[in-house]
This record gives structure tokens, C-alpha cells and sequence, in this order.
């Protein structure tokens, strides 16, 4: 039986836009706060585009007694409006942030200020000192912009270098391809915790979209088994269980720090990952 305690466990939710999507939200939030995670982090949107929608479900979930991690990028704000933002998080007690560049809405046009993950590190860490934790992203995949490999890693070092304490990676399912970044990032000089982001397959051809737009590779055998099932919700999804399970047996086994969870804002498939590997929170272990 594995321990939570002696890994970090993570749970990323999207605001909801609905008053019927945030009590399912509720729902889902204590179903797996029952796990103990580290914390919840609550995405940001394109360009900022969920602001106020994000500080709410912050404040809502800090209100449930969880630990929370906004995410944050410039977006369409100015310093003025970020230093407001960031000191409402600290009157809320938060002391965690995902700080990342953010990608490009559409319909933002000049508006839009594209402040890399380094430069924003940087701004917080000034305005605000050590308050607060800070988790920025890696790619063991490789960021879809990067012009090579090794650029990626240089572009990681330099937002530790400003201050970023740990950083959580795109989600994928090819274990060497987190070992080996891991591999490089110690050779650059990089000793920073990162924890693998891990995706729940449930709906494929939403799957197919969210990694084309975001480099996430599916590995070409992957692909030809979960067309073989068609519409077959019920055999992706358990097919989807044996296959994530396996990698975060991998991962773990292999010393990764712990395992971040994309939910999709579902409880379910994400329980039966945890369940699979036996990860129980430290009351219920003989």
C-alpha cells in the first residue's frame, strides 16, 4: 500500500461557467478532497479570460478548507491590475500560484501582453517576495513553439533561475519521455521537484484535440486501439484506466516526486486512478 504522505498529490480544476456546472464542480471537489491532496489548482483561461470566474472558485474552494493554486498570466492586465490581483490572493491566504505565460485569445489583438513564465516569476517574486509557492510548466514532449529540444530546457532553467520553485509538466503517456527530460533538466542544473501531469482518458476525440493544440503526443499504438472501440465510451474508459495506471506505476516506481491529475472537472476516472494505485489517504491505512 503506497502513502499519499510521502508523495505530493495535485488536482486541476476549469471554473465553470454555469450555476449547474459549479455544483457539480462542489461535488466533484469533495469527492476528491477526500484524498488529501497538496492542493486544487483552478485554471486561468486564454488571456486571462476567467479572472473573476477563477477568484471565485479560489475563494470557494478555500472556503472548503483545501489548499488552492490560481493560475496566472498577464494576459490582458497591466502590473497595476496583476499587484490588486495578487494581494487579494494573499488577503485570501493563499500562498500557491501556477504562473504561466498563458496562450494568445482570439479577438485580443494588441491588447493581449505576452509576458513570458520568466518575466511573470520574476514580477511576483518582487512585488510580493517568498509568499508565495510558485509552479510553473514543463514539457517532457516539448513545448509546440520551442525550436529544439534542448531551447525548451533553457527556457525551464530560466524560470527557476527567477525564482519558480517546482513545476508541474504537460500531460503524456510515454514514461521515457519524462525520464529523459528529467535526465537533461539534472545535466542543465536544474534540482527543482517536477511532478508529471497526468490526463484521464474518458472521451477520446476530445483527447485528440486537446493534444494537437497542446503537443501532447499519443503514442501511435494508443491511437489505433481507441479507434478500434469507436463509440464505445465504456471500452475507452476502461481501456484508458488499465493504460494510465500502468504509467503512474511507472512513474512512482521510478521516483517521480507525485502525480498531478488534469480532471476535466470529472471525479471518477480520476478516483479509479488513485484506487488502482493504492494511494489512501493516512487514517484509512492499516
Amino acid at each position: 500500500m503506497n502513502e499519499i504522505d510521502n508523495l505530493r498529490l495535485s488536482f486541476e480544476f476549469f471554473p465553470p461557467k454555469t450555476d449547474a456546472g459549479k455544483e457539480k464542480l462542489a461535488q466533484v471537489h469533495s469527492a476528491l478532497a477526500h484524498f488529501e491532496p497538496e492542493f486544487f489548482s483552478v485554471t486561468y483561461g486564454a488571456g486571462g479570460s476567467t479572472r473573476d470566474n477563477t477568484k471565485d472558485m479560489v475563494a470557494s474552494i478555500q472556503q472548503k478548507g483545501s489548499r488552492v493554486a490560481p493560475h496566472l498570466s498577464f494576459g490582458g492586465d497591466n502590473e497595476e491590475s496583476m499587484i490588486t490581483l495578487l494581494n487579494e490572493y494573499k488577503a485570501m491566504g493563499v500562498n500557491r500560484i501556477v504562473a504561466l505565460r498563458g496562450d494568445m485569445p482570439s479577438g485580443m489583438g494588441g491588447s493581449y501582453q505576452m509576458v513570458y513564465a520568466n518575466e511573470l516569476v520574476e514580477f511576483i517574486r518582487k512585488e510580493t517576495g517568498d509568499h508565495f509557492h510558485l509552479e510553473v510548466a514543463a514539457y517532457p514532449e516539448i513545448h509546440p513553439e520551442s525550436e529544439h529540444y534542448d531551447s525548451d530546457i533553457y527556457y525551464l532553467k530560466k524560470k527557476f533561475e527567477a525564482g519558480a520553485n517546482s513545476a508541474i509538466t504537460q500531460y503524456f503517456y510515454n514514461a521515457d519521455s519524462y525520464f529523459y527530460f528529467i535526465d537533461h533538466c539534472r545535466e542543465t542544473g536544474i534540482e527543482q521537484p517536477i511532478y508529471p501531469g497526468i490526463m484521464p482518458i474518458t472521451n477520446y476525440k476530445n483527447l485528440l484535440r486537446f493534444s494537437k493544440n497542446c503537443g501532447a503526443e499519443i503514442p501511435r499504438w494508443m491511437q489505433k486501439k481507441l479507434d478500434s472501440y469507436g463509440d464505445d465510451a465504456q471500452s475507452i474508459k476502461a481501456f484508458g484506466l488499465d493504460i494510465v495506471s500502468e504509467l503512474c506505476e511507472v512513474l512512482l516506481e521510478n521516483d517521480a516526486p507525485g502525480l498531478h491529475f488534469y480532471t476535466m472537472n470529472q471525479a471518477e476516472a480520476t478516483t479509479h486512478l488513485i484506487d488502482n494505485l493504492g494511494l489512501l489517504p493516512s487514517e484509512e491505512e492499516e
